[in-house]
């Protein structure tokens, strides 16, 4: 057995944190993932992420706490849920990196995998694996593609049956906006080892679609700009200045009948100078 069923008081390191999606229980759903203390991969759904206390919105890297138990509609062995839902996610520390990345590198690094088909051969297997840290041999490009720029009909009306309401600065309701969908679809084009052609995969990350938003205001509304600011990042900077892996997980529907069931969902990228550096020291 990967974990037991049942694992009172977990402490995750949250690592994962994809787009929301609406839901037809819930306004937003968020797929969390992250680390036990002895390294091991734990997927958190359902998290109606927003609709948590502002306390306890946690952030990428940030330790929780938590009851889990599995959740028995996912065959896939990473998969739990919160025993009492939303009502005892704490959030206890930061793993910062004001002075190293290191102890990110601990948990993040502690597995990794550097062949694409070993990871779609371990998930169509018995041991079904579905979360993995990946060190691609190259990265080539950086795919972005325009997709439809509203959500699905069904979910718009879904999401228009909830009175969603937040608290202003001055602790006053204030309705909550529906999270807008992403009007793009970004991608990494990479090698990994024996392959003899590339592979295209698609970026799931909050990250990157927080990214995209935060770049449209800073250029006026301006998607192409915005875009070219999202490419600078993902390949000017991490492609020259990091040294990237990517988390890799599976989506439900598709893990047993996809050729490649794994998304990008979260890209890992602790400096390359910090290497170097600390290997002057010796």
């Amino acid at each position: 057995m990967y974990l037991p069923y049942d694992i009172p008081s977990a402490r995750v390191l949250i690592t994962v944190k994809t787009y929301p999606l609406p839901s037809s229980k819930y306004e937003e759903l968020v797929c969390t993932a992250g680390f036990l203390p002895d390294g091991k991969w734990i997927r958190i759904y359902p998290v109606p992420f927003r609709a948590l206390p502002y306390k306890d919105q946690y952030r990428k890297f940030e330790w929780i706490t938590l009851d889990l138990v599995r959740n028995t509609t996912d065959f896939r062995p990473e998969s739990y849920r919160p025993v009492r839902g939303l009502d005892d996610i704490k959030v206890v520390e930061k793993v910062d990196t004001k002075h190293s990345w290191m102890k990110r590198k601990d948990y993040a690094l502690k597995e990794v995998f550097t062949s694409m088909e070993e990871l779609i051969r371990l998930a169509r297997s018995e041991v079904k694996k579905s979360l993995a840290t990946l060190k691609p041999t190259e990265i080539i490009d950086f795919v972005i593609e325009p997709v439809e720029r509203e959500w699905k009909p069904q979910w718009q009306a879904q999401l228009q049956q909830y009175n969603l309401f937040d608290l202003d600065e001055r602790g006053e309701g204030r309705v909550r906006r529906v999270i807008p969908k992403l009007p793009y679809k970004y991608s990494y084009k990479f090698l990994s080892d024996g392959d003899v052609k590339p592979r295209t995969v698609m970026i799931e990350d909050w990250e990157i679609g927080a990214l995209y938003w935060n770049c449209l205001r800073q250029c006026e509304g301006d998607e192409g700009e915005a875009n070219r600011l999202v490419r600078k990042k993902y390949v000017d900077e991490f492609l020259t200045q990091k040294d990237v892996y990517l988390f890799l997980g599976t989506t439900l529907q598709f893990h047993l009948v996809s050729p490649n069931p794994f998304l990008i969902i979260g890209v890992f990228y602790p400096p390359k100078a910090e290497d170097a550096q600390q290997l002057a020291l010796f």
